[in-house]
């Protein structure tokens, strides 16, 4: 059994325990990666409690023989899809597609996944618009989930929908005679018509 699926086994069900769903798990050199999730989100103590629970059981269970940085986290709005149960997940979603160097069809496509398998997916491409193309996974290099923000505000319009207020009239000017100016000493202020 390969390093990943021995953590894998052990972390499954601590994930599971703190009513989150394991969403991946890494290892890159020395960094285990764990990323959890859960409907509506995941907060900071979720995090910690599972960083905990997992740290315990791995120097428990020793699953992993040299020295390694354990980093717990969400996905996040842009979640990294490097399996096929991301990219079954992400059935619905807008993405951003890399191929490896010299594909046939292109190297960078974005668009909405509309079906994936466990060897392929299928992307409805935002250009040209109405083309879909079907790639195997193996000939991605990175793909990754897109936030679409909603549309830009008008420059210099009102913000979060309030109505905008016009400034109060600046204050009365304060003036002075030009003998009261002269006579004002140095920490007054001179102001003179």
């Amino acid at each position: 059994m390969s390093v990943s699926a021995r953590v894998r086994a052990l972390i499954e069900p601590l994930v599971a325990a703190e009513g989150l769903e394991l969403f991946d798990l890494e290892q890159a050199g020395p960094v285990l990666r764990v990323t959890v999730d859960r409907e509506g989100g995941v907060s900071i103590d979720d995090i910690t409690k599972t960083t905990r629970a997992i740290s315990r059981a791995i120097d428990e269970h020793d699953p992993i023989s040299s020295s390694f940085t354990l980093e717990v986290s969400s996905p996040g709005l842009e979640r990294v899809l490097r399996t096929p149960a991301h990219y079954a997940w992400a059935v619905g979603r807008t993405v951003s597609v890399k191929t490896f160097p010299n594909h046939p069809v292109g190297r960078r496509f974005a668009g909405t996944v509309t079906g994936s398998t466990d060897t392929t997916v299928t992307i409805a491409l935002d250009e040209p618009l109405g083309e879909s193309i079907t790639l195997n996974l193996g000939e991605i290099e990175k793909a990754r989930t897109t936030f679409v923000w909603g549309p830009a505000p008008k420059p210099g319009g009102p913000k979060n929908g309030t109505k905008a207020v016009k400034p109060a009239k600046a204050a009365a000017k304060t003036t002075k005679s030009k003998k009261d100016a002269s006579n004002a000493s140095p920490k007054e202020e001179k102001v003179q018509s």
